[in-house]
């Protein structure tokens, strides 16, 4: 990104031109934007290796589809293009589902009239992913996943569900918990599942988290899971509390 500076700020602008296209080659949705950004001259020298995170949401009937993408910097006129396939999921009525497994730096909940608006935002909440997939020692891994078709229970109007969370490194299981139905938000036939663990415990390496919903109205499961990488820190980490004190057993 070539930057400009502007009374006090070095200023990037980006033009975003976007185009979905499904498996016959037909055209079924477009996009463009300008993607801009702007940081003090005071920060600019310390902000030159970091990057920038762009979402926009597009909804799809579910299918294959070919997503292409062309930005140009508009200071230098350099562009750059990227394609890559989507596939959007069937849910099938009746039958416990989730969506993608999404790790992230940061989730907060928004105001309610932020609800489904705004850039990151799903439902309730804003998730910032990280797209490297790396975190630090310093750092808490941020879980967020979707759970639909679930049972409600006639009587009380409520699901009951319980969630697992299993740690992986080299295939051997190095952590996991079992969060208890009385420690979610039961509702409706949708619930949220988001939370912070703590990685300091774990060490530097590769590792693979699982999550796992069952549902227990129906004895119905589904799982997802991603691959993350723990940094190596320098020096002693802060005192963190440890995964297992994060969660508590059925």
């Amino acid at each position: 990104m070539s930057y400009k500076s502007n009374q006090g700020l070095q200023s990037a602008v980006l033009e975003a031109y976007g185009r979905i296209t499904d498996v016959g080659g037909r055209v079924v949705q477009t996009f463009e934007d300008v993607i801009s950004r702007d940081v003090p001259e005071s920060l600019f020298a310390a902000s030159k290796d970091t990057s920038s995170i762009y979402q926009r949401s597009i909804p799809l009937r579910s299918g294959l589809y070919r997503l292409d993408i062309v930005i140009k910097d508009t200071q230098s006129g350099k562009v750059g293009v990227l394609g890559t396939a989507l596939r959007v999921p069937r849910f099938e009525e009746e039958k416990l589902d989730a969506s993608s497994l999404i790790l992230a730096d940061r989730i907060e909940p928004v105001g309610s009239k932020q609800v489904g608006a705004g850039q990151f935002v799903l439902n309730s909440f804003r998730v910032r992913p990280t797209l490297s997939q790396e975190f630090s020692g310093a750092e808490q891994l941020g879980i967020y996943l979707q759970l639909n078709n679930l049972r409600v229970d006639e009587e009380t109007h409520k699901t009951k569900v319980s969630v697992v969370y299993r740690i992986t490194k080299d295939q051997q299981e190095v952590w996991h918990a079992v969060e208890a139905p009385e420690h979610l938000h039961q509702g409706g036939e949708q619930l949220t599942v988001e939370r912070f663990i703590p990685v300091s415990t774990l060490g530097a390496g590769r590792y693979k988290i699982e999550v796992t919903a069952i549902d227990l109205l129906t004895d119905q499961t589904v799982s997802r899971d991603a691959e993350f990488t723990v940094k190596a820190t320098e020096g002693k980490p802060a005192e963190r509390p440890s995964l297992q004190s994060m969660f508590k057993s059925i």
